[in-house]
């Protein structure tokens, strides 16, 4: 059976879209982080989002990098702590992307936000 040109060229379109839509790494999965310690303490950071949900990921050593931890997408901040001070970062954060948080050797905070899908 031969479809007209009309059908064929929405149903090629279809194909297409459908396609593109099905390569994406990351189908409205929660955000996550990870801490890069790049000072000369230990530390530990709470992720506080602006649900009242809160994530902890502790004992990260001078020079390491913690796992992955999800937490739900809006405002969250990112409170670090070390020699038992508190250094905090709030931002928005979205659904299907991931942040590293830096804290360096004099305890200045720097995110890097990436899309998961790129």
């Amino acid at each position: 059976m031969k479809l007209p040109v009309p059908y064929a060229a929405v149903l090629f379109a279809g194909v297409v879209a459908l396609a593109a839509s099905g390569c994406k790494k990351c189908k409205d999965e929660d955000p996550r982080a990870c801490i890069a310690n790049n000072g000369t303490q230990r530390a530990s950071v709470q992720v506080q989002t602006s649900g009242g949900n809160t994530v902890n990921i502790n004992n990260i050593e001078p020079g390491q990098t913690s796992d992955y931890a999800n937490y739900a997408a809006g405002r969250a901040t990112f409170t670090l702590k070390v020699n038992n001070i508190d250094y905090a970062k709030t931002l928005d954060v979205n659904k299907c992307h991931e942040y590293t948080v830096a804290i360096d050797r004099n305890n200045v905070i720097t995110v890097t936000d990436t899309d998961r899908n790129d």
